[in-house]
């Protein structure tokens, strides 16, 4: 399967925090994607994009919080994570990008 533009817009960035890296270690993967992505769509934009077979994909969304900025109220954006897990023997180094 090749990788399509829409692939791309799909899959934002992705995350790497200490939570990010306890998951890894189970075989998962964090991306941070577009707030109307869907798990299958999810899915294929992975196994496209890296050449890896998914196993299964979980997604949580963040509630962007209110903050101040340059002393004036602001709201952080919502955002929406997706945990990708992968097959036996499959690895994406997310260190060296897209």
């Amino acid at each position: 399967m090749s990788a399509k533009p829409q692939h791309y817009d799909l899959i934002k960035k992705p995350i790497i925090t200490e939570k990010a890296t306890l998951a890894s270690e189970n075989g998962a993967v964090v991306f941070q994607v577009d707030m109307d992505a869907t798990k299958p769509m999810i899915k294929e934009a992975i196994e496209a994009v890296f050449g890896v077979k998914v196993k299964a994909v979980n997604t949580t969304i963040t509630k962007g919080k209110t903050k101040r900025f340059k002393g004036r109220p602001g709201v952080r954006s919502d955002k929406k994570k997706a945990y990708v897990t992968l097959e036996e023997g499959n690895t994406i180094d997310v260190s060296t990008g897209l």
